[in-house]
């Protein structure tokens, strides 16, 4: 799915799904088709091939609940720890809005414990047939172009400051772009398996030609349990963080933007401590908040696109920094920092911050890394803050 994709599929007779233990899951990534989606946490996740509906997001809830669902129905009410998902709608969404979510004609998941299920859902042959993902050779050559160059970065970099000192924003969120083309089209699937291997911790996605590693999950609703983890704060070292007052002030402003978006929707919020989190290549400030919605009607895609984009994408106002970074960046983001994840028929779901990721098309990669931008800030610490983003999606990538 891209973003200038956005035409919905039409009338389709009503769907029926079956799910059935499989056995031969061990690799889920060998399940992936050409125009699949991926979602790899730890040691469960899921795979999917094939279309089977194109759906808005506010409609994916609905549209899965019109869906028949037949086949070994065993533990399909049990705990969801004990359960298969089943039909789901899964897609990344662009972060200017928009976008659509792809009902997958086949999906393979596998739970924590290593239990396996192929859901398939029918009719579909008429709008995809499930096609297998191409194996790709390693490239020979590889040319990295740097879109926006230390110069411009320093300028933007002080047009931000200019504008928070004015008390016109607090902070802003820059992002800059670098291109990779390759002699031969990149294996997305070899990628997704690196950057799992590489990136512990992190949720490793993937929407079609869109694959990363995020390690900020933007909402979760399991029933009326709500968990959100905010993350801003950034440096190569935990403990540094935690004694950082120019981290901690851009990590706050996320947390009470989180809460206030929160507020109408859901009681019970609990906000907990904030703690330094270590990851493959950076640690980053985060905090864990937990609510409970008042109404089960308000899915997962409802959270996810009330939150989006929060203060750790965009910045603060949301409308000051939003026209500053269209202003200032000289290409779109598109699918970078937007919600990508997935949803259930309950309107239970995942959605992560589609950071650290490349948007590739055959031979080509875009990658995007950002920095929050807030008084105090240094072009030069900043610069630095964005390579270090993007040195895991570089390593993957780039193979020798």
């Amino acid at each position: 799915m891209t973003p200038a994709d956005t035409g919905l599929a039409p009338h389709r007779p009503r769907l029926v799904a079956h799910t059935e233990p499989l056995d031969d899951a061990a690799n889920l990534l060998a399940h992936l088709g050409a125009d699949g989606t991926a979602w790899l946490d730890g040691p469960r996740g899921f795979v999917t091939a094939g279309v089977a509906a194109v759906v808005e997001p506010a409609n994916a809830v609905t549209t899965l609940r019109s869906i028949t669902h037949t086949g070994d129905l065993r533990d399909l009410d049990a705990p969801e720890s004990r359960r298969p998902i089943g039909p789901r709608a899964v897609g990344a969404l662009p972060f200017a809005g928009g976008g659509r979510m792809i009902v997958p004609a086949r999906v393979v998941e596998r739970d924590a414990a290593g239990r396996t299920w192929c859901t398939t859902i029918e009719p579909f042959s008429a709008l995809a047939p499930v096609r297998a993902i191409a194996r790709s050779t390693t490239p020979a050559r590889f040319t990295i172009a740097q879109i926006t160059d230390a110069d411009a970065w320093e300028a933007n970099v002080a047009a931000v400051l200019a504008l928070i000192d004015t008390g016109a924003a607090e902070k802003v969120v820059l992002a800059r772009e670098v291109v990779i083309d390759a002699t031969e089209p990149f294996d997305i699937a070899a990628i997704a398996d690196r950057l799992h291997a590489t990136q512990p911790g992190c949720i490793v996605y993937v929407d079609n030609g869109f694959v990363g590693a995020s390690p900020e999950l933007l909402v979760r609703r399991a029933g009326t349990a709500v968990t959100a983890r905010p993350m801003a704060g950034t440096g190569p070292h935990a403990a540094a963080l935690l004694r950082s007052d120019k981290d901690a002030r851009e990590h706050q402003l996320v947390v009470d933007a989180v809460v206030d978006a929160l507020q109408p929707t859901c009681a019970d919020a609990i906000v907990h401590p904030a703690e330094s989190v270590a990851f493959a290549d950076l640690a980053h400030l985060a905090t864990t908040i937990t609510a409970r919605v008042l109404d089960l009607e308000i899915s997962a895609v409802d959270l996810a696109l009330t939150l989006h984009p929060t203060p750790a994408v965009a910045g603060t106002p949301r409308a000051t920094a939003l026209a500053a970074i269209s202003r200032l960046e000289p290409t779109p983001r598109d699918l970078y920092a937007g919600p990508c994840g997935w949803v259930d028929a309950r309107g239970d779901g995942e959605f992560v911050v589609a950071l650290r990721g490349a948007q590739t098309d055959g031979t080509r990669a875009r990658l995007h890394a950002g920095a929050g931008i807030v008084a105090g800030s240094r072009a030069d610490a900043e610069w630095a803050e964005t390579q270090a983003k993007l040195e895991p999606m570089l390593r993957a990538l780039v193979r020798v």
